[in-house]
């Protein structure tokens, strides 16, 4: 071999070893960019979900309200209506009009705290959270950690 022939073929290996230098560098950029893409897709993903968890959450809150109204509207009807009947019912058995009253009232009373009470655990704040996101995005995050 001639040292004509002999820097051809180093300049060959120099230009082969610098394209396959770019073909890795093109292939790192293409991994990247489909990771970035599967991040990007998993991000929208869990934000829908966000916000179809935060639509039946909001659903469920407006259903406690209207039940903590119902129990007002409830009681106030009970109260004015029934509380009159009963009193004067009790007070046909003997009973003196004034222990018939507290005993009418002490019974609707009971009533309306089981009513509110149960539509104020409904409303608290545990029970609306989005707690299917939160284990996904701690779920993915373990992945995303894994993999890198």
């Amino acid at each position: 071999m001639t040292q004509t022939d002999t820097n051809t073929d180093k300049g060959m290996r120099d230009q082969h070893v610098s394209h396959g230098a770019r073909r890795n560098i093109r292939d790192t950029g293409s991994l990247l960019g489909d990771a970035l893409q599967q991040i990007v897709a998993l991000l929208r993903g869990e934000f829908d979900l966000f916000r179809a968890e935060m639509d039946q959450n909001v659903k469920q809150a407006f259903t406690a309200i209207g039940m903590i109204v119902a129990g007002i509207v409830v009681m106030l009807v009970a109260l004015n209506v029934l509380a009159s009947a009963l009193v004067a019912a009790i007070t046909e058995l003997g009973l003196e009009p004034g222990w018939s009253a507290l005993i009418v009232g002490v019974a609707f009373a009971v009533i309306a705290a089981v009513l509110t009470m149960k539509g104020t655990n409904d409303l608290k704040m545990t029970s609306l959270a989005p707690t299917r996101t939160t284990k996904n995005l701690e779920r993915d995050s373990e992945t995303v950690k894994k993999a890198v």
